[in-house]
């Protein structure tokens, strides 16, 4: 049984025009790029001393002053945007991208589904190739597990599950301390987005988002049901509150089929943002009378790999190789949908 784990590069070389010089830039989009072999050509970002910093050590030529220098960039050399800003920022921006751009845009869709529509509906509008980058999607362990459902290795899906207990550093990202919508909007929300990728759209979401008393974020622990009729479960349940050491921390998303199951580890968010190692393990009744677990060292990581992936898709959509933007924006309204339901159903609404 072939397992692919890697996702298809372009076959064509297009620039990235990057606006924003974050943490999750230095992280994983400049690494992801720079392993991929992407030409990044200028960046960005208010911090322009930032922006610098992230050029230097990325090999970047260009540190724009303005946007609209960005752009004149981007325009000579008909690259594509990344967009890698706080969901607050992101319909402004938009709106300076000149029509018919191609870019891809930091998840979340906007921090609520009003906004989702407006970021929707601009788009449209400027008739923007438009993607969210929601990168889980295309990490090494998701990759390899839709080559084994696609293929029909484990049969029918009839649960997925994804489970976390572990402790996340919230102080790391600043601009999550004075918002409303935490735990769900910036975390679950993947976990949303790749349940639907496999299985579709719920009939509806049912959840409940709570806090924690040592927390300076709004919610860091989720209970999400995904109603998908009476053969089929979905459930995602976080705790980002485990701070009692590694032990019993865990991080995995499970897939279980009429013909076999996948358990994939989350390593990245074990130890985050150093990480631990993946692990990829998958069991198929294959006539024997006690089918055994098998396990595969899969090659790279959510960080920084699944951002090749996600780059990667509008990239061959821009260049015809794919014929479908995967994650769209109007697929990513959908997953946006999911999320305001989540909090409807919260809130007890």
């Amino acid at each position: 049984m072939k397992i692919t784990s890697k996702s298809v590069l372009p076959t064509t070389t297009i620039p990235i025009a990057l606006i924003g010089a974050g943490g999750i830039v230095r992280d994983a989009h400049l690494p992801a790029y720079r392993k991929a072999g992407f030409n990044v050509l200028g960046i960005y970002d208010l911090n322009e001393d930032l922006a610098r910093q992230l050029a230097q050590e990325f090999g970047i030529p260009e540190v724009c002053r303005s946007i609209e220098e960005l752009i004149g960039v981007a325009i000579v050399s008909r690259a594509v945007f990344d967009l890698a800003v706080p969901a607050s920022q992101i319909i402004q921006i938009l709106s300076h991208l000149p029509d018919g751009s191609a870019v891809l845009i930091q998840k979340p869709m906007g921090e609520n589904l009003v906004e989702a529509q407006r970021i929707l509906s601009l788009c449209h509008q400027k008739q923007l190739i438009g993607a969210v980058n929601f990168q889980l999607r295309y990490a090494p362990f998701v990759n390899a597990a839709r080559s084994m459902i696609t293929a029909g290795a484990i049969g029918e899906i009839y649960d997925m599950e994804v489970k976390l207990c572990t402790f996340t550093p919230w102080h790391l990202w600043e601009f999550l301390s004075s918002i409303p919508r935490v735990e769900i909007l910036y975390h679950s929300i993947h976990y949303l987005d790749l349940i639907r990728s496999f299985l579709g759209d719920p009939q509806r979401v049912m959840a409940k988002t709570v806090k924690h008393p040592s927390t300076t974020v709004a919610s860091s622990r989720s209970a999400i049901l995904l109603d998908y009729g009476d053969e089929l479960s979905a459930t995602i349940n976080t705790n980002h509150d485990h701070n009692f050491g590694p032990r019993h921390q865990q991080s995995f998303i499970k897939w279980e089929g009429t013909k076999g199951a996948i358990y994939a580890k989350m390593g990245l968010n074990l130890n985050y943002p150093k990480g631990v190692p993946d692990v990829f393990e998958y069991i198929v009744r294959d006539g024997t009378k006690t089918p055994i677990w098998q396990s595969i060292v899969l090659q790279g990581s959510w960080f920084p790999d699944a951002f090749i992936g996600s780059m990667s898709s509008l990239m061959r959509f821009v260049e015809g190789s794919e014929d479908v933007l995967t994650s769209s924006v109007e697929d990513a309204f959908k997953t946006m949908k999911a999320v305001e339901a989540a909090y409807k159903s919260s809130e007890g609404k």
